[in-house]
Order: C-alpha cells, then sequence, then structure tokens
C-alpha cells in the first residue's frame, strides 16, 4: 500500500469523480469505513455514547456519514458543529430522520454542553478538518480542541479517534497545530498520508488503521513510499518444503559481543532461528562463547582468539576468513563495543576487504548493526569500502554519526534521508525508531506503522538485526528481508504489547512471538490462495 500526500489524494479523487464516481459516493463509502473501523476499535458500541465532532467540510461530511452508521448499530451518538454546513446538504438529511442530537458550536454558551458531555461520553470522534487545513486554530475552534484535551487529561479512558488526520497536523509534513489532539487511534481514508510518520505529529495519531473506501487500485501503483501492510508481508515470506534440511533455510554467521554486552549475541542469534534459519554460528570470544553456552544451546560456535579477556585478537580475521564461505549471511556488530581495538578489528575485516575476487573469500551478504555502524563512522567514503551486498539497520543515534547530522537533524523527516543516504551509500538502509523507514539504493522504501513505546528498550535492535539476517539466508532479497524483517518484528512487539503493556516489555519477550506473527501470515495466505 502506497503513502500518499495531499495533492496525490486530491488528484485521486478528481480521477474518480472523472471516471463517474460522484463526492456524495465517495463520502458515503469513507463514513460507513470509519463507522465500522470505529466499531471494531471500540468493542460493543451499543448503548456506548460517542460524540462525534463536525467541521464545515468534506471531513465533516464522513463524519456525519459515520453518525448514522454507529447510530443504526446500537450507539447513542451526538453531534457538536463547528461552522456552517453546506446549504441543503444531503448528509443531513438522515440525521434529522434519525432525530440524532445536534448542538451548534455558535449557539453553545461558554461550551456548558460540549463541557456536559465529555463528562460522560465513551468516545469522541474528531471529524472537524481534514488534510486540506492548514491554517492555525483560533478562537473557537481552538477552545473546542482545548476543552476535549482537558476532559482527555480528567478521563483517560475517554477514546479520542480522528477521521482520516488529527484535525491541525500537516498531512505532508507531520507538523502540528498547537490545539492538534493526541488521538488513540486514526483512521485514515484510502491510503495513509506522510505526516502521519513525521515528527512531531507522529506523536499525536496514535494507532494508524486505514480503510478503503473504493478508489480504484491501479492509481497505488503512481505513488511511493509503500506503508507495511499484511498483505506485502505475506507474499514474501520465504516457502518451507516438508522435505527440506537445515541447509534449505541458509547459514548465518553472528559475529557480535563483549563483556560488557553479553546479551546482544543471545538476541541476534535468537532472532535468526525463530524466524527460521536453518543454522546459527556465532562467532565470539573464548570467554564469551564459555558463558553463553549454557543459553544459546541451538547454535553452533566458532571461537575467536582473545588479546584480553573478553576482545577479540587482530588475528581472529583468518580465523572468520576461512569460514565465510560456508554461510549465506553476516550479521555484525551487535554488542561488540566502542572500544579502540574494537574500532580497528571491524575496520580491519570490512572495509580492507577487496571487491574483486582475489585469494581472499567474498564476503556474504552482509547485515551491519549497532557498533559495526558505528566502527564506520569517520572514515572518508567508507560506503565505497563495503560490499553493496549490505543492510545497515541505525537508530537515529547511529545514522547521526554516520551522517555528520544531529539526531534532531535526522528525525526531522526520516524518510527522506533514509532514501537520499541509501541512494547515495548504495545500500539497503532501515532507520530504526517509531515508524521505522527502509529504504532501497533503487528509490524503494516502506514505511511501518508500528510506533510501540516498549519496543523503546535494550536489546530490541539486537532481535530486529537477527530476523532480518535470518530472513536473508532463507533467500529474500536484501529491501524484502529487511522490510519483512521490521514488520514481523514490529508485530511480535504489538502482540507483547497487548498481552503485557508497553511498560516492562522487554526484548526476549518478542523471541516466542516472532513464529506466531510468522504463522499468522501463511494461514491468512494459504486460506486466500485456498478461496
Amino acid at each position: 500500500m502506497k503513502v500518499l500526500t495531499t495533492a496525490q489524494m486530491l488528484q485521486l479523487e478528481e480521477n474518480c469523480v472523472k471516471s463517474g464516481m460522484t463526492m456524495e459516493m465517495l463520502m458515503e463509502n469513507a463514513g460507513q469505513a470509519v463507522a465500522e473501523e470505529a466499531a471494531r476499535i471500540l468493542g460493543d458500541i451499543r448503548q456506548q455514547q460517542i460524540l462525534i465532532l463536525i467541521g464545515p467540510g468534506n471531513n465533516g461530511g464522513d463524519g456525519l456519514v459515520a453518525a448514522r452508521h454507529l447510530h443504526d448499530a446500537g450507539a447513542k451518538v451526538f453531534l457538536y458543529f463547528f461552522g456552517q454546513r453546506p446549504g441543503r446538504d444531503p448528509m443531513l438529511k438522515p440525521i434529522r430522520d434519525r432525530r440524532i442530537k445536534r448542538i451548534e458550536a455558535e449557539k453553545d454558551e461558554n461550551l456548558e454542553e460540549l463541557t456536559k458531555l465529555l463528562a460522560s461520553v465513551d468516545s469522541v470522534i474528531d471529524a472537524l478538518f481534514g488534510t486540506g487545513t492548514t491554517r492555525p486554530f483560533s478562537g473557537l475552534s481552538l477552545m473546542i480542541l482545548d476543552r476535549v484535551r482537558r476532559a482527555k487529561i480528567k478521563r483517560p479512558d475517554m477514546k479520542i479517534l480522528a477521521l482520516d488526520i488529527p484535525s491541525g497536523l500537516n498531512a505532508d509534513t507531520g507538523e502540528a497545530d498547537q490545539g492538534c489532539l493526541y488521538a488513540d487511534n486514526t483512521i485514515t481514508l484510502a491510503f495513509p498520508k506522510p505526516g502521519l510518520f513525521k515528527f512531531p505529529g507522529a506523536e499525536r495519531v496514535g494507532e494508524i488503521s486505514v480503510v478503503d473506501i473504493g478508489l480504484p487500485g491501479f492509481v497505488e501503483e503512481k505513488a511511493s513510499p509503500d506503508y507495511l501492510a499484511d498483505e506485502w508481508a505475506k507474499s514474501v515470506l520465504p516457502e518451507r518444503s516438508p522435505q527440506a534440511n537445515k541447509g534449505s533455510f541458509g547459514k548465518v554467521l553472528v559475529l557480535a559481543g563483549s563483556m560488557n554486552y553479553i546479551g546482544a549475541p543471545y538476541l541476534a542469534c535468537s532472532g535468526a532461528l525463530r524466524v527460521g534459519a536453518g543454522l546459527v554460528t556465532l562467532a565470539t570470544s573464548g570467554r564469551l562463547q564459555s558463558i553463553l553456552a549454557t543459553k544459546l544451546t541451538e547454535v553452533t560456535y566458532m571461537p575467536l582468539p582473545e588479546s584480553r579477556p573478553g576482545l577479540i585478537a587482530p588475528e581472529a580475521i583468518r580465523v572468520i576468513f576461512r569460514q565465510f564461505e560456508q554461510y549465506n549471511v553476516l550479521l555484525m556488530g551487535c554488542g561488540m563495543g566502542r572500544n579502540e581495538a574494537v574500532v580497528r578489528f571491524i575496520r580491519s575485516l570490512l572495509l580492507s576487504h577487496p571487491k574483486a575476487k582475489t585469494a581472499k573469500p567474498k564476503l556474504p551478504f552482509l547485515v551491519l548493526d549497532a557498533d559495526g555502524l558505528n566502527a564506520l563512522a569517520g572514515v572518508p567514503h567508507w560506503w565505497n569500502l563495503l560490499p553493496e551486498d549490505a543492510i545497515l539497520t541505525p537508530h537515529p543515534g547511529e545514522m547521526a554519526r554516520l551522517t555528520g547530522m544531529t539526531v534532531d537533524e535526522v528525525q526531522l523527516d526520516r524518510l527522506e534521508l533514509t532514501r537520499k543516504m541509501a541512494a547515495e551509500w548504495h545500500k539497503t538502509v532501515v532507520l530504526k525508531g517509531a515508524h521505522t523507514v527502509i529504504a532501497a539504493p533503487d528509490g524503494r522504501s516502506q514505511i511501518s506503522h508500528v510506533a510501540n513505546a516498549g519496543l523503546a528498550s535494550a536489546g530490541t535492535g539486537d532481535v530486529l538485526a537477527g530476523v532480518i539476517a535470518g530472513l536473508v539466508a532463507q533467500g529474500l532479497n536484501l529491501f524484502d528481508a529487511a522490510a519483512a524483517g521490521v514488520y514481523i518484528h514490529g508485530m511480535a512487539g504489538e502482540a507483547v504489547k497487548a498481552r503485557l503493556g508497553d511498560a516492562g516489555m522487554i526484548a526476549s519477550d518478542l523471541l516466542p512471538e516472532l513464529p506466531v506473527v510468522i504463522k499468522r501470515l501463511k494461514a491468512r495466505r494459504h486460506s486466500e490462495e485456498a478461496d
């Protein structure tokens, strides 16, 4: 599914009208889809009280249609109008016929009726302003939104749902007006918009749902980037023949760990195993091997010589070189530390390795994470010294070091920066964080819908690196492996969040959820194939 700008959405709607659809038909489709998704989010809506804020434009029209469907499904609906609806608005007659309570903000002295409703309703749907509004809020509109904000503080259990986009959020840039609400859920129409994934606005959208409103799918191909979804993820999952052996599913070599970060190798190796890699070998210092062997029982080991306890010696490079040809992918960097000797070791292994075929073995596919990336920072044109068959998985701090930018600059436009650097470096780049971005050198890109605070904890990035490496080993191309890895990892995080909440989630909680996510995706694929 593509991510469309405001201009692209307007063009799409114009094309639909030219092809015979009317705006009323589109509004009807949108309102019904929003009502159905709202009912899914809110649970049994019979006798629930739902307040819908209705604006003067198309967003408000969608809200009126949603109100009718929610009313018909058994909810008690209240409408709060800001501004005048168009004369002879066809969406108003069904509201009058159903005698749905309507309040006009201009006639609500001191917003007293709004305040009373906010003290009792179960949820609020923001249908004030859509993607076309860019002017700052002031006066009555700002007062209405502020009253909702204050009510949410007093009653955190009251849900706020945004229709298409939270009012006051710029759909293209992610800039947010001071009055823009912090929604629990945003139900966006037809296609997600780039502003939903850009900060500071991304903090205000909550969980994103994309609903179908009947727009023709052929227009999708003209837009970029993609929005990660089940439909795509299940299409790229590797097949697993019942006649296979462990070699059929690829071999991963993990070079990771140091005395300060003993858990990182465990998480990375386990991530690769849990997504189906046939064999995982951990290359680490002999001392770490003896510690990890009691916990990592399913991997094989490549013990490396040490210069001092826990620190890999330079001659380990020769040991690793001799083994390269046995593996499909090398995952390197998790928990290796930033010791000067480690940095020299990483640079010697990666940057001095020739691209041309020589007596030295060719590097396998490379997934470079954490301290593997930190070791590159400061090396002029390091990207020209790495093999092109590489996936880089920086978090914003690591991306800042690699690019010479500040973290704030990195976060300003994550999508554009990731696409730019993937093209410049000729590498597949995964910029981690809320709404992780994946970009390939050829311009392809994907955005994750997941923004899960529970994943902001130590070790979750090690799991992700292992997941991606495990998928590369099974034959996925680098971009598909990176994007599918992000999706599977993100959905595992959502499953843990649903079970435990987002506080106290730890990286190892993700591991048993990874195969469950894959199983669910495959079950859906097989079900669709059967149909």
